[in-house]
């Protein structure tokens, strides 16, 4: 910048002339209020109905509605969900679904997107919420325990496998928090020692374009498309305890390669 579009820019803000960085923040905090009342003025009246009837109805008779509800509430946070499936994906197989975390609509996201009927491993402290802690319980997910202790570890193994024995599938996010920069951070270990015990499948979830619809340090929503890429099954029936590092690894390579590259063509442009 030379010094004479330094005075201008300088000029207008001193005189109040609203400037181009300045029009695009209020039209993106004005863009970003709008979807997220959309959201709330559809996902709050929808939710109480879908969980009155969990008081009566088994979560599986209304899991329909509770996709449709999950759909409905991202199109109106202006976003556009594509999924990508590869050849070795089997929608029909119970499976660890391991996905990176980037937001809170995230849990929409793969509702919207995972054919299997699907459920999460979330922290213990979160069934403590009043209302929400009682829909999760409700709704099937397994706590994870807010400390080591044994005797809570085997509860979470012992629900974890419960719920795997009944058909249910479980999203799990390995990283254990959300990520501040876009790209996959380092995986937890314990659901690749249940997935090895278990011998359940595994199947890496990437989610591109999410952190750029919204981030963790920011309200504000920008709408744009997310990339949902269900890789292959990876078999663990037949690995052994030495395998652990090697499975985790790969794991992580094959999630983090849709999004490094979407971060880099990004940062290329």
């Amino acid at each position: 910048m030379n010094g004479e579009s330094g005075q201008q820019i300088s000029a207008a803000a001193a005189s109040g002339v609203p400037t181009e960085r300045g029009v695009r923040r209020t039209w993106a905090i004005v863009r970003s209020t709008f979807h997220w009342l959309l959201c709330a003025a559809y996902f709050f009246p929808v939710c109480a109905f879908l969980v009155l009837l969990g008081i009566f109805i088994d979560p599986r008779g209304n899991d329909g509605a509770q996709r449709m509800l999950c759909r409905a509430t991202m199109k109106l946070a202006g976003a556009k969900i594509v999924v990508r499936r590869a050849p070795g994906f089997d929608p029909a197989r119970t499976c660890f679904f391991l996905v990176n975390h980037v937001n809170l609509f995230d849990p929409f996201v793969l509702y919207a997107t995972i054919p299997q009927f699907l459920r999460g491993l979330e922290f213990e402290s979160h069934f403590r919420i009043p209302v929400y802690g009682w829909m999760m319980k409700r709704f099937g997910n397994v706590p994870v325990p807010d400390n080591n202790r044994p005797s809570d570890l085997k509860r979470m193994w012992r629900l974890t496998r419960a719920a795997l024995d009944s058909g249910v599938s479980l999203a799990v996010f390995p990283e254990g928090q959300r990520t501040v920069n876009g790209r996959l951070g380092p995986f937890k270990d314990g659901v690749f020692r249940m997935a090895l015990q278990f011998g359940t499948p595994i199947v890496p979830v990437s989610m591109v374009g999410a952190f750029e619809f919204h981030k963790k340090t920011s309200w504000l929503l920008k709408p744009g498309r997310i990339t949902v890429y269900l890789h292959d099954n990876i078999e663990t029936k037949d690995l052994r305890k030495e395998d652990f590092s090697a499975l985790r690894d790969r794991v992580h390579a094959i999630m983090s390669r849709p999004i490094d590259d979407a971060i880099n063509d990004s940062q290329n442009h």
